[in-house]
């Protein structure tokens, strides 16, 4: 089994920068991809972005580009994501996941749909206020 804790959540004001951490531990040798995604009240769920875990391949979606950074300690199994230059928009629940599906071992990114992540954190809550 997989286990994902996320961490580094809060409530920040318009402009601030918050690092979240992603944690996996357990069997993990299959797993090739970890992305996060995240859900504001009332909207679908959205892939913010990921990270291929052998290459470091990244892949930041639109609403983010330019703002916010995923990157990976290998030697620690954790991920982040850098949140920079927030806006009341980007709150949500963040929650990340971690995929080992044989298709998406070789590609170059890793999935961008939530149905192929395999295993996923509890989330942690971000609140932008302006």
């Amino acid at each position: 089994q997989v286990q994902l804790v996320e961490s580094g959540g809060g409530l920040v004001q318009a402009g601030d920068s918050v690092r979240l951490s992603c944690t996996i531990s357990g069997r993990t040798q299959r797993t090739h991809s970890m992305g996060w995604f995240r859900q504001a009240p009332g909207k679908d769920r959205e892939f913010v972005g990921g990270i291929k875990w052998q290459t470091g391949n990244s892949y930041h979606s639109d609403s983010v580009k330019g703002r916010f950074t995923i990157s990976k300690n290998s030697a620690e199994n954790i991920m982040f994501l850098q949140m920079d230059s927030l806006k009341p928009e980007d709150t949500a629940v963040y929650t990340c996941a971690a995929s080992a599906r044989t298709y998406y071992a070789q590609q170059y990114y890793p999935p961008f749909q939530a149905h192929e992540y395999d295993y996923w954190g509890q989330g942690t809550q971000v609140t932008v206020s302006s």
